[in-house]
């Protein structure tokens, strides 16, 4: 390199240059960090080991004991105990308390609990679902006991025995004045590794959760199921009673129905979907096709980032939606019925007991005639009370201490909120006839929201003017609208979620217990994403004669950015007898350039790392220099082979699922205003192809013309599909000489919107180098300082700075290169290779 850039390049870097080779440094001691980590390791180690041995043991003195009782016992005796006994015919624990004593019964049941007496005697509390029995276990060989005794607890068995009188009430059983004198017992089935003992279960939830099958065997969830499930039985009976029709409507959707930052995004054929966030859109639009009353049970889901005691992510709805004659009051008498019947038939209820022996409640309080209160009323009882609070939507210590104030003046833990804010509701609600406030309203119970409803916009064009005041764009909607624009009748409806009313109804300390599998945040653990082409895979075993997986396939299974550009022709492909490839460049005669991770499963980086330096070293005898690699990758050619790492790039990511909508933004609104339309194309035909061959020729021939042909194309976005766990890559986004100012972002952006996951923009410079292994002090300092330059006078941040406003974040991707046969001066082979 010629020049003062080239000068200057070449002074900084004659310090390092020298006729000797550096000395390979010895490995440095352990510190005491690392020597604390591997005593904890091989502390663990030994624990391991010791209980290992003592289950041994006990195994090794259990057969023993089995051998003896084999030798000592007679058949009568064998046939009452032991394991996978079938029985003709099984009664419930329920039917028991219904004989009377000395009947012999015959049953299957889980262990709760026993209390092992003595060699002779062991009691054993016997469960099933939310009944519980007593059983004693006296006369029998001292083998049958001990057998018994070694049963854990959850263990499914079958019981023979006598019904008969306890001396004492059995206080820790559901019947206690009988119990069963057992006269066999065999296992049916065992429980390995229990999480937790259901006889005193942990208090904390998320232990609990982490064990739900367990959890839910517990008599108390037993009961909060069989209560959940009455009550969508009586809301289904007390609305078909007053002529609802039930709807099943689908849970993927075209377009958000409230907040575009409170779905879930799927991917569908290529194309985004929604998961509903509730039945909105489709049960108005079967009003409009004139079912007049209908209603749904079905699942809702909400992607709030809420994780609180209230909250979840899916959760199951009730909802109605019905034609209104004259008022929307005629929805509120409708919810009001049937919530009142449900009250009723939860306090009737003989599970409310065995829930509240672990979740203790009172009776629920309410009124023949429920208060609706305005919601001004509501608002001034708030300030009355010395609360700030404003004339929009309550927050939940509002609505809490709201419910505690109506309790001390109605005497009722229910009761309903009317005409809402218009600010606080969504798009499609109706206005009141002072349009600052709604048709519409909330329920509440014992303080807490339970229902939110009211009557809705019918009008096709008020609709239109709703949805553009509320910046709601059309586009995804036109099912929808259509409905309207075909004339639909005054409506109304409401939508409760069914776990937030079994909690406040049995006062539960979280809505996650009245959920069998509660989804939150927090729920859903990462795992390794399942590869596209399953053919391709690294990990299955491969004869020397067969052909190795096309590199296309390879980059979809295991591909990022950097990956895609070995498709150039200047990169070579080198294969590793697994499959795996590593793509290389020839630079200066001099070094091999590789850029990016190898192509193959992470687990098989070492080794074929290790073969594909060898095969350079000896057969190509150029020298390595590896870039654009993950922390992975760069702690093996650290760790294992000794060579100099640092980091000046940076794999520029954004993650699409937090992409807000594009749709109002500065640059949209000026592509719309010029009347540019944004499209998707899935697959390219004739005519599109024609018409960007051409603008891509304008391109190339720098034409400055600023006027718009109809038709034309004027900035291009090209999506490229990663390996699962990469996601996605804006593969090349231009704007061509004829775009105004803005198209090119308004583009990006709408790009963004449509994927899901990860998504990158390929590697960019960082804003500084960062020395990682084996770079001393002084010679971090002047590759610093070469870097600078370097970038500074190659302009090569401005990529980094456009990729900015898209809320990228920079994930370090490192350079790699052996200790000898790379100078400071060769930095500026490197960055023509990255800039290439």
């Amino acid at each position: 390199m010629s020049g003062p850039l080239g000068d200057l390049a070449r002074s900084i870097a004659s310090p390092f240059r020298s006729g000797k080779h550096e000395t390979e440094s010895s490995t440095p001691e352990k510190g005491k960090s690392a020597q604390r980590t591997e005593a904890r390791q091989q502390e663990k180690l030994e624990k391991s080991e010791r209980r290992q041995q003592e289950q041994e043991e006990i195994e090794q003195r259990r057969q023993q004991e089995d051998e003896i009782a084999e030798q000592e016992e007679d058949g009568e005796t064998k046939a009452r105990y032991g394991e996978n006994v079938h029985p003709h015919e099984l009664c419930s624990l329920e039917q028991i308390i219904n004989l009377p004593v000395g009947s012999e019964v015959n049953f299957r049941t889980r262990i709760h609990t026993q209390r092992r007496l003595s060699q002779a005697l062991t009691f054993l509390l016997f469960r099933n679902q939310t009944d519980s029995v007593q059983g004693v276990l006296s006369h029998a060989s001292p083998h049958m006991i001990r057998w018994v005794q070694r049963l854990n607890p959850e263990s499914l068995v079958h019981v023979v025995g006598t019904l008969q009188k306890p001396k004492d009430p059995v206080t820790s059983a559901t019947f206690s004045n009988i119990e069963v004198l057992v006269y066999s017992i065999h296992l049916v089935n065992p429980v390995n590794d229990l999480p937790f003992n259901n006889y005193e279960p942990p208090d904390a939830l998320r232990h609990r959760l982490s064990g739900r099958i367990v959890d839910l065997r517990h008599p108390s969830n037993q009961a909060i199921f069989r209560i959940r499930s009455m009550i969508v039985r009586k809301f289904r009976e007390s609305l078909e009673d007053q002529g609802f029709l039930e709807i099943q409507t689908p849970k993927l959707q075209p377009a958000a129905t409230e907040s575009g930052s409170e779905v879930f995004k799927v991917q569908y054929f290529g194309r985004t979907a929604f998961l509903a966030q509730s039945p909105q859109l489709p049960k108005q639009m079967v009003i409009s096709a004139d079912f007049k009353k209908v209603y749904e049970i079905g699942p809702v889901f909400r992607a709030e980032n809420s994780n609180t005691h209230r909250h979840l992510t899916e959760y199951t709805g009730l909802d109605i939606e019905m034609s209104l004659k004259e008022s929307y009051r005629e929805l509120i008498e409708t919810i009001d019925k049937f919530l009142k019947v449900i009250f009723t038939a939860v306090q009737s209820m003989p599970e409310l007991k065995s829930v509240r022996e672990r979740w203790p409640s009172k009776d629920l309080v309410w009124l023949d005639e429920t208060p609706i209160i305005p919601f001004t009323e509501g608002i001034q009882m708030l300030r009355d009370d010395g609360r700030e609070v404003e004339e929009e939507d309550l927050s939940t210590r509002d609505e809490m201490r709201l419910g505690e104030l109506v309790k001390e003046k109605y005497q009722t833990d229910y009761y309903i909120l009317d005409k809402f804010p218009a600010n606080a509701r969504p798009f499609y609600t109706h206005k009141a006839e002072d349009r600052k406030w709604t048709n519409s309203f909330d329920i509440f119970l014992r303080g807490q929201e339970i229902c939110t409803g009211g009557q809705r916009i019918h009008n096709a064009k008020e609709l239109r003017v709703s949805m553009a005041e509320s910046k709601i764009s059309e586009q995804g909607m036109e099912e929808y609208l259509s409905a309207f624009d075909l004339g639909a009748p005054p409506h109304g409806g409401a939508g409760l979620g069914l776990e937030r009313i079994v909690m406040l109804l049995l006062e539960l300390d979280d809505v996650r217990n009245a959920s069998l599998f509660p989804r939150d945040p927090k729920s859903l653990p990462a795992r390794p994403p399942s590869i596209p082409h399953p053919d391709a895979d690294t990990l299955i075993p491969r004869k020397p004669q067969d052909e190795p997986p096309p590199i296309e396939k390879l980059i979809a299974n295991y591909g990022d950015a950097t990956n895609t550009s070995w498709l150039d022709d200047r990169f070579e492909i080198w294969r590793h007898p697994t499959g795996a490839a590593v793509g290389f460049a020839r630079q200066a005669g001099k070094f091999a350039m590789i850029a990016g991770d190898p192509l193959c499963d992470t687990r098989q980086y070492h080794d074929v790392i290790l073969a594909f330096v060898n095969f350079v070293r000896k057969d190509l005898r150029l020298t390595p220099v590896w870039m654009l690699v993950s922390e992975e990758v760069q702690h093996i050619l650290d760790t294992k082979l000794g060579w100099r790492t640092l980091s000046c790039a940076e794999e520029q990511r954004v993650d699409a699922d937090q992409h807000t909508n594009p749709s109002q933004g500065r640059e949209a609104r000026r592509v719309q205003r010029e009347g540019i339309t944004i499209s998707e194309i899935a697959d390219l035909d004739e005519s599109f192809t024609h018409r960007a061959d051409a603008a891509i020729r304008e391109w190339q021939a720098s034409r400055t013309s600023k006027s718009k042909q109809n038709g034309a194309i004027l900035a291009l976005v090209v999506l490229a599909q990663l390996a699962p766990r990469h996601g996605w890559q804006v593969k090349w986004a231009f704007d061509f000489p004829a775009a105004p100012n803005g198209t090119i972002e308004a583009l990006v952006e709408t790009a963004l919107s449509a994927l899901s996951g990860p998504v990158t923009f390929g590697a960019g410079v960082s804003d500084r180098l960062t020395p990682r292994a084996r770079l001393g002090e002084v010679r971090a300092r002047f590759l610093a300082g070469v870097y600078d330059v370097v970038v500074r006078n190659l302009r090569l941040r401005g990529k980094a700075r456009f990729r900015e406003k898209f809320g990228v974040l920079g994930e370090q991707v490192f350079i790699c290169y052996p200790r000898r046969g790379v100078r400071v001066g060769d930095l500026w082979l490197i960055v023509g290779f990255f800039e290439g």
